[in-house]
């Protein structure tokens, strides 16, 4: 008897309709619950933990998490078909990091797949291959974030090393089965250096099909969630980059790569 994917279950805390971010055209961001990792200016701290929880928003008390079924969240998807047409658009998985929820993912993706919807990913990488590599198929453009080169600063800022996720870039480079994007979140006093972007940028200029990069220059829009959830926000001091600076940072990826380098998206 063939499963039915679309009554696969996950937890998802959010949908956002007409996006013009996380890849190309109009899109639907599907966010899913859960994330191995604890990056300290994570602006969505309320996807870090898969369980339900309550968050203060403005004075009132809101529920974050919700369990779907893949076909709840295609409702959602098929009502902005029209715009995917015209624009190239379609669904995105985010988060936290969808491979947390493996199954689901997987069958959001291909869900929208069946239906003649393009799909991308917002994610890390970090899971196992052969997780990953059951989702590339349904998938169209993988944005994969690659923080830092150094394993040991990358734990210190995220709770993890590095080594396990940019093996699985390699890996899903050389698969060739899927648009890959290289995403870096611009975090002053963990990566913004010229040497240390650069680095980034030498790694990702050497994967296979990767052609673009994007830096992404760090906000503090999510910062107010951490009181509501109840946590301290550990980067109070830091400042967005000044848009010179980013400026100075592209210059110096299309300097030193093939890569077409873009601020922001």
């Amino acid at each position: 008897m063939t499963r039915d994917y679309l009554q696969t279950k996950g937890r998802i805390f959010d949908i956002q309709r007409y996006s013009i971010h996380d890849g190309r055209g109009i899109r639907t961001i599907c966010f899913l619950k859960g994330c191995v990792l604890r990056c300290k200016w994570c602006c969505n701290p309320e996807s870090q933990e898969y369980g339900i929880q309550e968050m203060q928003v403005n004075g009132k008390t809101k529920i974050i998490g919700q369990d779907v079924t893949v076909a709840e969240v295609m409702e959602t998807v098929e009502k902005d078909r029209p715009y995917y047409a015209r624009s190239g658009g379609g669904l995105t998985l985010s988060g936290g990091e969808s491979l947390c929820q493996p199954e689901f993912a997987r069958d959001l993706l291909h869900g929208a797949k069946a239906v003649g919807i393009n799909t991308a990913m917002e994610s890390m990488g970090c899971a196992k291959w052969e997780v990953i590599e059951e989702i590339l198929p349904y998938l169209d453009h993988y944005l994969m974030d690659i923080k830092h080169m150094d394993g040991e600063k990358h734990k210190r800022f995220t709770g993890r090393d590095n080594g396990l996720m940019l093996e699985n870039a390699e890996k899903i480079a050389a698969s060739g089965s899927t648009k890959l994007s290289i995403r870096v979140p611009v975090i002053p006093t963990f990566n913004d250096t010229p040497e240390e972007i650069r680095a980034i940028a030498a790694f990702a200029d050497k994967l296979q099909g990767a052609a673009d990069i994007y830096l992404l220059p760090y906000h503090r829009l999510g910062q107010d969630k951490y009181q509501g959830l109840g946590r301290v926000y550990e980067l109070p001091q830091i400042l967005p980059p000044e848009p010179e600076h980013m400026e100075r940072l592209k210059r110096e990826v299309e300097r030193t790569t093939k890569l077409k380098c873009h601020i922001g998206g």
